[in-house]
């Protein structure tokens, strides 16, 4: 709980803003981009903060480039779910369980 996952787009300050095509994993820090767009080709980079510490540590830049033969390279369509084996939850507390679809 202690760690948090942002991404930068283009080495600016401007943070990636999770909405309905873009989601940012909270449990593994991956960011997923549904129907990539022509504006979202650019430099993606993670930062990781740590809470407790009060640290912060951004990642490598990825490319990310559009392909304009259409084919998905190692992604094929498939559902992605990561639940984990028990869920404890306090009664009248609210749980966040990711499940999501990747592919075309």
């Amino acid at each position: 709980p202690a760690l948090s996952y942002e991404w930068i787009f283009n080495n600016a300050t401007l943070y990636v803003q999770e909405d309905s095509r873009r989601f940012v994993s909270q449990e593994t820090g991956n960011l997923y981009i549904a129907k990539v767009e022509p504006s979202d080709v650019g430099s993606y980079t993670c930062l990781v903060t740590n809470s407790e510490a009060e640290q912060s540590v951004r990642g490598p830049p990825t490319s990310l480039t559009l392909r304009s033969d259409g084919v998905m390279g190692e992604y094929e369509p498939k559902i992605e779910v990561r639940f984990p084996e028990t869920t404890y939850a306090a009664k009248g507390s609210s749980v966040k369980l990711e499940c999501f679809a990747l592919g075309k």
